[in-house]
Protein backbone atom coordinates (compact mmCIF):
# COMPACT_ATOMS: atom_id res chain seq x y z
CA UNK A 1 0.00 0.00 0.00
CA UNK A 2 0.65 3.73 -0.83
CA UNK A 3 0.88 6.16 2.25
CA UNK A 4 -2.04 9.09 0.81
CA UNK A 5 -1.22 11.36 3.59
CA UNK A 6 1.19 12.38 6.49
CA UNK A 7 0.94 14.02 9.61
CA UNK A 8 0.58 13.79 13.39
CA UNK A 9 -2.57 13.21 15.74
CA UNK A 10 -2.87 16.16 18.05
CA UNK A 11 -3.34 14.34 21.63
CA UNK A 12 -3.44 17.19 23.80
CA UNK A 13 0.31 17.74 24.29
CA UNK A 14 1.20 14.63 23.10
CA UNK A 15 1.73 14.34 19.20
CA UNK A 16 1.69 11.11 17.28
CA UNK A 17 3.47 10.92 14.06
CA UNK A 18 1.23 8.96 11.73
CA UNK A 19 0.83 7.79 7.68
CA UNK A 20 -2.72 7.64 6.13
CA UNK A 21 -3.35 4.58 4.29
CA UNK A 22 -6.72 3.86 2.43
CA UNK A 23 -8.37 0.62 3.85
CA UNK A 24 -11.00 -0.34 2.01
CA UNK A 25 -10.44 -0.89 -1.77
CA UNK A 26 -13.36 -1.42 -4.90
CA UNK A 27 -13.48 -4.22 -7.02
CA UNK A 28 -16.37 -3.81 -9.43
CA UNK A 29 -16.00 -4.30 -13.12
CA UNK A 30 -14.83 -1.61 -15.47
CA UNK A 31 -16.09 -0.73 -18.36
CA UNK A 32 -15.67 1.53 -21.86
CA UNK A 33 -18.20 3.52 -23.83
CA UNK A 34 -17.92 2.11 -27.14
CA UNK A 35 -19.77 2.87 -30.42
CA UNK A 36 -22.27 0.06 -30.83
CA UNK A 37 -22.17 0.00 -34.19
CA UNK A 38 -18.12 -0.51 -34.82
CA UNK A 39 -16.55 -0.78 -31.16
CA UNK A 40 -14.75 2.62 -31.23
CA UNK A 41 -14.07 4.32 -27.81
CA UNK A 42 -15.90 6.99 -26.58
CA UNK A 43 -13.96 10.02 -25.91
CA UNK A 44 -15.36 13.28 -24.19
CA UNK A 45 -14.06 16.79 -25.11
CA UNK A 46 -14.43 19.88 -22.68
CA UNK A 47 -15.79 22.43 -24.98
CA UNK A 48 -16.66 25.90 -24.25
CA UNK A 49 -20.59 27.12 -24.92
CA UNK A 50 -19.20 30.52 -25.59
CA UNK A 51 -16.39 30.12 -27.51
CA UNK A 52 -16.98 26.53 -29.04
CA UNK A 53 -13.25 25.54 -28.53
CA UNK A 54 -11.82 23.01 -26.55
CA UNK A 55 -10.56 24.10 -22.67
CA UNK A 56 -7.65 22.05 -20.95
CA UNK A 57 -8.37 21.13 -17.14
CA UNK A 58 -5.42 23.63 -16.54
CA UNK A 59 -7.55 26.68 -17.32
CA UNK A 60 -11.14 25.70 -15.82
CA UNK A 61 -12.44 27.29 -13.15
CA UNK A 62 -15.14 26.38 -10.59
CA UNK A 63 -18.30 28.67 -10.89
CA UNK A 64 -21.45 28.80 -8.54
CA UNK A 65 -25.00 29.85 -9.83
CA UNK A 66 -27.49 30.93 -7.20
CA UNK A 67 -30.94 30.28 -7.71
CA UNK A 68 -31.37 33.75 -8.61
CA UNK A 69 -29.61 33.45 -11.58
CA UNK A 70 -26.45 34.54 -10.12
CA UNK A 71 -23.35 33.44 -10.55
CA UNK A 72 -20.04 33.77 -9.42
CA UNK A 73 -16.62 32.27 -10.41
CA UNK A 74 -13.61 31.06 -8.00
CA UNK A 75 -10.15 30.17 -8.85
CA UNK A 76 -7.92 28.53 -6.65
CA UNK A 77 -6.48 31.55 -5.13
CA UNK A 78 -9.96 31.79 -3.51
CA UNK A 79 -10.29 28.70 -2.43
CA UNK A 80 -6.66 29.35 -0.58
CA UNK A 81 -8.45 32.03 1.73
CA UNK A 82 -11.18 29.54 3.08
CA UNK A 83 -10.48 28.92 7.07
CA UNK A 84 -9.10 24.87 7.10
CA UNK A 85 -7.98 22.96 9.76
CA UNK A 86 -4.24 22.33 9.36
CA UNK A 87 -3.35 20.30 6.76
CA UNK A 88 -0.93 18.00 8.67
CA UNK A 89 -2.53 17.57 11.92
CA UNK A 90 -5.60 15.75 13.11
CA UNK A 91 -6.76 17.11 16.37
CA UNK A 92 -8.66 15.45 19.10
CA UNK A 93 -12.01 17.07 19.99
CA UNK A 94 -13.18 15.29 22.18
CA UNK A 95 -14.04 11.36 23.36
CA UNK A 96 -17.52 9.69 23.39
CA UNK A 97 -19.21 6.91 24.09
CA UNK A 98 -18.93 4.10 20.77
CA UNK A 99 -22.31 3.09 20.69
CA UNK A 100 -23.28 6.89 20.47
CA UNK A 101 -22.17 7.03 16.78
CA UNK A 102 -25.17 6.01 14.48
CA UNK A 103 -23.61 3.99 11.73
CA UNK A 104 -25.40 5.94 9.15
CA UNK A 105 -22.65 8.81 9.64
CA UNK A 106 -20.09 6.52 8.95
CA UNK A 107 -18.20 7.04 5.19
CA UNK A 108 -15.01 6.11 4.26
CA UNK A 109 -12.19 4.19 6.58
CA UNK A 110 -8.52 4.68 6.39
CA UNK A 111 -5.82 3.02 8.10
CA UNK A 112 -2.79 5.13 9.81
CA UNK A 113 0.59 3.63 10.28
CA UNK A 114 2.84 5.08 13.13
CA UNK A 115 5.56 7.16 11.28
CA UNK A 116 7.92 7.05 13.87
CA UNK A 117 11.16 5.29 14.76
CA UNK A 118 9.73 4.76 18.11
CA UNK A 119 5.91 4.53 17.81
CA UNK A 120 5.58 4.07 21.69
CA UNK A 121 2.67 7.52 21.74
CA UNK A 122 0.78 5.88 18.95
CA UNK A 123 0.50 2.13 21.32
CA UNK A 124 -0.29 4.46 24.06
CA UNK A 125 -3.61 6.10 22.51
CA UNK A 126 -4.61 2.50 20.65
CA UNK A 127 -4.42 0.72 24.14
CA UNK A 128 -6.26 3.37 25.85
CA UNK A 129 -8.77 3.86 23.47
CA UNK A 130 -9.66 -0.41 23.38
CA UNK A 131 -9.53 -0.32 27.46
CA UNK A 132 -11.98 2.74 27.59
CA UNK A 133 -13.99 2.19 24.92
CA UNK A 134 -14.51 5.03 23.55
CA UNK A 135 -13.99 6.72 20.00
CA UNK A 136 -12.15 9.83 19.27
CA UNK A 137 -14.54 12.79 17.57
CA UNK A 138 -11.25 14.48 15.60
CA UNK A 139 -11.08 16.86 12.46
CA UNK A 140 -8.83 15.59 9.21
CA UNK A 141 -8.44 17.32 6.10
CA UNK A 142 -7.94 15.92 2.82
CA UNK A 143 -7.54 17.38 -0.76
CA UNK A 144 -8.28 20.72 1.07
CA UNK A 145 -11.70 19.67 2.46
CA UNK A 146 -11.96 18.84 6.31
CA UNK A 147 -13.74 16.06 7.82
CA UNK A 148 -15.83 15.21 10.71
CA UNK A 149 -13.87 11.87 11.38
CA UNK A 150 -13.98 8.81 14.22
CA UNK A 151 -10.86 7.64 15.46
CA UNK A 152 -10.89 4.14 17.05
CA UNK A 153 -9.04 0.58 17.11
CA UNK A 154 -9.06 -2.20 14.96
CA UNK A 155 -7.17 -5.43 15.31
CA UNK A 156 -4.45 -3.24 17.08
CA UNK A 157 -4.24 -0.71 14.72
CA UNK A 158 -5.91 3.00 14.71
CA UNK A 159 -8.78 3.78 12.11
CA UNK A 160 -10.06 6.57 11.00
CA UNK A 161 -13.42 6.96 9.73
CA UNK A 162 -15.00 10.14 8.06
CA UNK A 163 -18.30 11.07 9.27
CA UNK A 164 -20.86 12.75 7.55
CA UNK A 165 -22.20 15.75 8.84
CA UNK A 166 -25.34 15.98 10.70
CA UNK A 167 -27.07 18.27 8.03
CA UNK A 168 -25.55 15.78 5.05
CA UNK A 169 -28.38 13.08 6.76
CA UNK A 170 -32.06 13.29 5.02
CA UNK A 171 -34.63 13.35 7.37
CA UNK A 172 -36.88 10.82 6.38
CA UNK A 173 -40.56 10.69 6.42
CA UNK A 174 -42.77 8.23 4.70
CA UNK A 175 -46.44 8.53 4.08
CA UNK A 176 -46.50 4.77 4.01
CA UNK A 177 -46.18 4.12 7.48
CA UNK A 178 -48.60 6.79 8.46
CA UNK A 179 -51.17 4.96 10.18
CA UNK A 180 -50.30 1.26 9.77
CA UNK A 181 -51.28 -0.90 12.76
CA UNK A 182 -49.14 -2.41 15.29
CA UNK A 183 -47.82 -5.59 14.73
CA UNK A 184 -49.98 -8.76 16.31
CA UNK A 185 -48.38 -10.03 19.47
CA UNK A 186 -48.34 -13.57 17.75
CA UNK A 187 -46.59 -12.28 14.54
CA UNK A 188 -43.78 -10.24 16.81
CA UNK A 189 -43.36 -13.79 18.75
CA UNK A 190 -42.51 -16.01 15.68
CA UNK A 191 -40.59 -12.93 14.25
CA UNK A 192 -38.11 -13.16 16.83
CA UNK A 193 -38.16 -17.11 17.31
CA UNK A 194 -37.28 -16.93 13.30
CA UNK A 195 -34.69 -14.28 13.76
CA UNK A 196 -33.08 -16.42 17.09
CA UNK A 197 -32.85 -19.35 14.78
CA UNK A 198 -31.16 -17.49 12.09
CA UNK A 199 -28.79 -15.83 14.57
CA UNK A 200 -25.08 -16.40 13.95
CA UNK A 201 -21.70 -14.48 15.23
CA UNK A 202 -20.86 -11.94 11.84
CA UNK A 203 -18.55 -13.30 9.56
CA UNK A 204 -18.00 -11.49 6.51
CA UNK A 205 -15.71 -14.53 4.54
CA UNK A 206 -19.13 -16.39 4.13
CA UNK A 207 -20.65 -13.72 2.33
CA UNK A 208 -19.38 -13.06 -1.38
CA UNK A 209 -20.26 -10.90 -3.94
CA UNK A 210 -22.65 -13.13 -6.54
CA UNK A 211 -22.73 -10.39 -9.52
CA UNK A 212 -19.51 -9.52 -9.85
CA UNK A 213 -18.93 -13.37 -10.09
CA UNK A 214 -21.10 -14.13 -12.64
CA UNK A 215 -20.46 -11.27 -14.80
CA UNK A 216 -16.21 -12.18 -14.27
CA UNK A 217 -17.87 -15.48 -16.08
CA UNK A 218 -19.79 -13.88 -18.89
CA UNK A 219 -16.92 -11.95 -19.88
CA UNK A 220 -14.48 -15.12 -19.53
CA UNK A 221 -16.92 -16.99 -21.94
CA UNK A 222 -16.92 -13.96 -24.20
CA UNK A 223 -13.25 -13.93 -24.57
CA UNK A 224 -13.32 -18.11 -25.31
CA UNK A 225 -15.67 -17.55 -27.39
CA UNK A 226 -13.42 -15.32 -29.67
CA UNK A 227 -15.81 -13.60 -30.50
CA UNK A 228 -15.60 -10.27 -28.39
CA UNK A 229 -19.60 -11.29 -27.37
CA UNK A 230 -21.18 -13.06 -24.37
CA UNK A 231 -23.16 -16.58 -26.19
CA UNK A 232 -26.83 -16.16 -26.07
CA UNK A 233 -28.33 -17.60 -22.47
CA UNK A 234 -31.75 -19.06 -22.62
CA UNK A 235 -34.54 -17.06 -21.24
CA UNK A 236 -36.22 -17.50 -17.71
CA UNK A 237 -39.62 -17.58 -17.47
CA UNK A 238 -41.07 -14.17 -16.36
CA UNK A 239 -42.42 -14.38 -13.06
CA UNK A 240 -45.91 -14.59 -12.20
CA UNK A 241 -46.95 -10.69 -10.86
CA UNK A 242 -50.54 -11.53 -9.97
CA UNK A 243 -49.66 -14.17 -7.48
CA UNK A 244 -51.57 -14.45 -4.42
CA UNK A 245 -50.34 -12.23 -1.19
CA UNK A 246 -49.31 -14.96 1.32
CA UNK A 247 -50.70 -14.27 4.84
CA UNK A 248 -47.68 -13.19 7.45
CA UNK A 249 -48.19 -15.78 9.93
CA UNK A 250 -48.00 -18.52 7.56
CA UNK A 251 -45.27 -17.66 5.73
CA UNK A 252 -43.58 -16.64 9.12
CA UNK A 253 -44.48 -20.43 10.19
CA UNK A 254 -43.33 -21.74 6.58
CA UNK A 255 -39.70 -19.87 7.18
CA UNK A 256 -39.63 -21.56 10.83
CA UNK A 257 -40.22 -24.75 10.09
CA UNK A 258 -37.30 -24.48 7.02
CA UNK A 259 -34.91 -23.17 9.14
CA UNK A 260 -35.55 -26.03 11.40
CA UNK A 261 -34.66 -28.47 8.99
CA UNK A 262 -31.44 -26.57 8.27
CA UNK A 263 -30.20 -26.62 11.81
CA UNK A 264 -31.66 -30.32 12.32
CA UNK A 265 -29.16 -31.08 9.28
CA UNK A 266 -26.34 -29.52 10.94
CA UNK A 267 -26.39 -30.48 13.61
CA UNK A 268 -25.89 -34.23 12.36
CA UNK A 269 -23.34 -33.10 10.91
CA UNK A 270 -24.70 -33.99 7.38
CA UNK A 271 -27.24 -32.05 4.80
CA UNK A 272 -30.63 -33.11 4.89
CA UNK A 273 -30.66 -35.93 2.10
CA UNK A 274 -32.05 -34.43 -1.56
CA UNK A 275 -35.32 -35.67 -2.51
CA UNK A 276 -34.88 -38.42 -5.62
CA UNK A 277 -36.26 -36.84 -9.05
CA UNK A 278 -38.80 -39.24 -10.83
CA UNK A 279 -36.11 -39.99 -13.02
CA UNK A 280 -34.08 -40.94 -10.61
CA UNK A 281 -36.67 -42.98 -9.27
CA UNK A 282 -37.39 -44.71 -12.51
CA UNK A 283 -34.11 -45.82 -12.78
CA UNK A 284 -34.01 -46.90 -8.79
CA UNK A 285 -36.74 -49.19 -10.58
CA UNK A 286 -35.06 -50.41 -12.95
CA UNK A 287 -32.55 -51.92 -11.16
CA UNK A 288 -33.78 -55.03 -9.72
CA UNK A 289 -35.49 -56.07 -13.55
CA UNK A 290 -31.54 -55.65 -14.39
CA UNK A 291 -30.16 -58.20 -11.94
CA UNK A 292 -33.28 -60.35 -12.90
CA UNK A 293 -32.51 -60.41 -16.44
CA UNK A 294 -28.81 -61.32 -15.62
CA UNK A 295 -29.79 -64.16 -13.81
CA UNK A 296 -31.83 -65.54 -16.23
CA UNK A 297 -28.76 -65.32 -18.42
CA UNK A 298 -26.68 -67.13 -16.86
CA UNK A 299 -28.72 -70.11 -15.75
CA UNK A 300 -28.64 -71.90 -19.14
CA UNK A 301 -24.65 -71.26 -19.55
CA UNK A 302 -24.85 -73.18 -16.56
CA UNK A 303 -27.03 -75.82 -17.37
CA UNK A 304 -25.29 -76.38 -21.28
CA UNK A 305 -21.59 -76.61 -18.95
CA UNK A 306 -23.23 -79.48 -16.86
CA UNK A 307 -24.30 -81.68 -20.37
CA UNK A 308 -21.27 -81.06 -21.67
CA UNK A 309 -19.52 -82.88 -18.53
CA UNK A 310 -22.01 -85.36 -18.46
Amino acid sequence: MRSIWKGSIAFGLVNVPVKVYTATEDHDIRFHQVHAKDGGRIKYDRVCTVCGKSVQYADIDKAYESPDGDKVILTDEDFAKLPAAEKHEIPVLQFVPSEQIDPILYEKSYYLEPDSSTPKAYVLLATTLERIDRTALVHFTLRQKTRLAALRVHEGVLVLQTLLWPDEVREVEFESLDGVAEPKPQEIKMAETLVETMSDDFDPDQFTDEYQIELKRLLDEAIASGTGKVPEQPESAPADMDAEVVDLVAALQRSLEASGRRSTAEDNGKAAPAKKTPAQKAAAKKTPAKKAAKKTADKPAKKTAARKGA
